[in-house]
């Protein structure tokens, strides 16, 4: 199978547009990282980085532990994330439905390849998620102890789609 074949949407009118998917990935606040060793899957959530102008996703594990290990054997990778809209009561319990939104990304996984790609990453990490707080000013910068603890995964995007239902307003 190709990257078009796992990208492909079966419901042509609510794929996302890419620069929704972008957006998407920019504002979600968490995402989850599916690996998958000997066929056996594994799903791991945490906080995340999209490097938009790389097309890149990063996020941090530790040093040692079963998602570092499960992609140093498999760097296959299908990384999401998704947001709910509205709850949308109907006449029938068929019809019952809710707003979404959501994207999926398929990628190779790597350890960021050098201490500064590694900084970068951990650094913008801080930054999406406690923008007005400053390093060496509100906070001890990472020191390279917390840094040799830390494993920094980047996710080369090979291919994504996303897919979203918006009711119209009434």
């Amino acid at each position: 199978m190709s990257v078009e074949d796992w990208t492909r949407i079966r419901r042509k009118d609510r794929a996302m547009p890419e620069e929704g998917i972008r957006a998407l990935l920019v504002r979600a606040p968490y995402g989850f990282t599916a690996t998958s060793v000997d066929d056996q899957p594994f799903l791991h959530s945490s906080l995340f980085w999209f490097d938009e102008a790389n097309r890149r996703i990063y996020f941090h594990t530790a040093a040692e532990g079963r998602t570092r290990a499960n992609l140093l054997r498999n760097p296959r990778v299908c990384f999401s994330v998704a947001e709910m809209g509205r709850l949308l009561p109907a006449d029938t319990a068929l019809e019952f439905s809710n707003e979404y939104a959501g994207a999926v990304v398929f990628g190779r996984a790597r350890l960021a390849e050098t201490e500064d790609e590694k900084r970068r990453a951990l650094q913008a990490l801080l930054d999406k998620y406690f923008p007005d707080l400053r390093p060496g000013v509100d906070y001890r910068p990472i020191t390279e102890k917390e840094m040799a603890i830390t494993s920094v995964i980047a996710i080369e995007i090979d291919g994504w789609s996303g897919k979203q239902k918006q009711a119209k307003q009434a």
